[in-house]
């Protein structure tokens, strides 16, 4: 018995769709994508692209696709029917980084038609840190600049980073069951105090990181070698000291890092405008009626970090557009040549 077209969808099978359509109407490109949080991602991505000829549909794979969610299963399924038509949206998670070294790192790298996102993680961009205060605005209507989350972001990423390096060499390698990225989360939290005293945290995150270190320089001699290419083989690749939090899992850190910092500022900035109605109320019922308008609204930390689009600013986002002005271009590169 033969398969039903679906058991096979590849991008021929929106391409003979899309010319089943009338002659003016607008192609469509349906975009794969891991979870439903990647949708509103990669819509602010490929919504720019969209004009007379062409629209985007950005979706889940879905049983009808006989496609499974996650990355790999995603990928792998979707990899030998990615084209013009139908494109895959993924997470870079590692593989970024990874390069060449697997055969999926070398599909994610390679593939003009897999999208990624450069950063581990849509969460990284959410947590990136000239964004934050902004976030902040959304959530309490206080613009009042409280904390530097670019100066924290850095510092934090300066005192992972040489811990984050072996992670990686160790990820890498045949070793790489030997320190987990679980076990690296554990290593780089930091302790969720007063955001007025983070040197304290710091220092209690440096010193669990050179112990660490230490111990993996006894454990690995054997990168002592090639420690410094390798680093500039990350270099190349955008990593630096200052910024490594865009490539550390991206969910251990907007829940245990970024997100945490950015509540207690955001508790902060309540206080400072509930304490001001108090002040600049005349009376008691006027400063009832201002109290109840601003409490409704008071908007939801972990969404309006979600929301919150100033990610575009970056460089890892910069490099998402030019892939897709690069896959667009394509086919008429293709035509030329034909």
């Amino acid at each position: 018995m033969s398969k039903r077209l679906t058991d096979n969808i590849t991008s021929k099978y929106f391409e003979a769709a899309n010319k089943m359509r009338p002659q003016k109407a607008r192609r469509r490109i349906v975009a794969y994508v891991e979870s439903y949080d990647d949708i509103f991602f990669w819509r602010t991505v490929l919504g720019r692209y969209e004009d007379a000829t062409r629209y985007f549909e950005i979706m889940l794979p879905t049983r009808e696709t006989h496609l499974e969610r996650g990355k790999k299963a995603a990928i792998e399924q979707l990899l030998s029917g990615v084209g013009r038509d139908m494109i895959a949206c993924v997470d870079a998670d590692y593989d970024y980084l990874r390069q060449q070294r697997t055969p999926l790192s070398q599909q994610i790298n390679n593939n003009p038609y897999v999208l990624h996102t450069y950063v581990y993680a849509i969460e990284n961009y959410q947590c990136y840190a000239p964004g934050l205060h902004n976030a902040c605005v959304m959530v309490t209507l206080n613009d009042r600049d409280i904390f530097n989350f670019e100066s924290y972001l850095t510092e934090y990423s300066r005192i992972i980073y040489p811990l984050f390096i072996w992670n990686l060499w160790i990820n890498f390698s045949s070793s790489y069951g030997s320190f987990t990225i679980g076990q690296f989360n554990q290593t780089i939290e930091i302790s969720r105090g007063d955001v007025r005293h983070t040197d304290r945290a710091f220092a209690q995150l440096r010193g669990k990181v050179e112990r660490k270190v230490r111990r993996l320089e006894r454990e690995y001699p054997q990168f002592a070698p090639c420690r410094d290419a390798f680093i500039k083989e990350m270099a190349e690749l955008g990593l630096t000291p200052d910024n490594t939090y865009l490539f550390v899992q991206g969910h251990h850190l907007f829940d245990n890092v970024v997100l945490p910092v950015v509540a207690r500022v955001c508790d902060r900035l309540v206080r400072e405008r509930q304490e001001e109605i108090r002040r600049q109320s005349v009376h008691h019922a006027q400063e009832q009626t201002e109290m109840a308008c601003y409490k409704h609204s008071i908007q939801d930390v972990a969404a309006m970090m979600k929301k919150n689009t100033s990610y575009e600013a970056s460089q890892p986002f910069a490099r998402i557009l030019r892939d897709v002005e690069h896959m667009l271009a394509l086919p008429e590169q293709e035509k030329e040549n034909g």
